[in-house]
C-alpha cells in the first residue's frame, strides 16, 4: 500500500480519517484494510471502496448500508483514476448523524482527500 494522500474533519464530534492509496490487487487493499485496523484500534468503523484495473468493490464495515461504501467508492469513480483505494477510519463522537449525516461525511472527506493527492 502506497498512501497519496489523507484528510482528516470532525463532524458532530466524530472523528473522520481518510486515506487515499494506490493498489495493484485485491489482496494488497484487505492487506491495508487490516493495517489501518492495527494502526485505529479504537475506531468504530473502517469502511472503504477501491477500483482496479479490472475489478471493484466496497466494504461498509457494519455501517448501515449505501451509508459509506457507496459515497467513498463514487467519489473513486469520479477520479476516473484505476488502481486506487480510499479508507475512512471513523471513532464515534456520541452524537448519532443519521443515514443522510454519514453520507455527506463519508462524501466529503473522500472527496478532499482526493482533492489533496492533486
Amino acid at each position: 500500500m502506497n498512501i497519496i494522500s489523507t484528510h482528516e474533519e470532525v463532524i458532530k464530534k466524530s472523528r473522520f480519517i481518510a486515506y487515499y492509496c494506490e493498489v495493484k490487487t485485491k489482496d494488497e487493499v484487505l492487506e491495508a484494510w487490516d493495517y489501518l485496523k492495527g494502526m485505529h484500534k479504537k475506531a468504530r468503523h473502517i469502511p472503504y471502496a477501491y477500483i482496479l484495473t479490472n475489478t471493484a468493490g466496497k466494504s461498509d464495515d457494519k455501517e448501515p448500508s449505501g451509508t459509506s461504501a457507496l459515497p467513498i467508492y463514487n467519489a473513486l469513480e469520479r477520479s476516473k483514476v484505476p488502481d486506487r483505494a480510499i479508507f475512512v477510519v471513523r471513532y464515534f463522537g456520541g452524537i448519532k448523524l443519521g443515514a443522510g449525516g454519514l453520507t455527506r461525511a463519508y462524501a466529503k472527506v473522500s472527496n478532499e482527500v482526493i482533492k489533496n493527492s492533486c
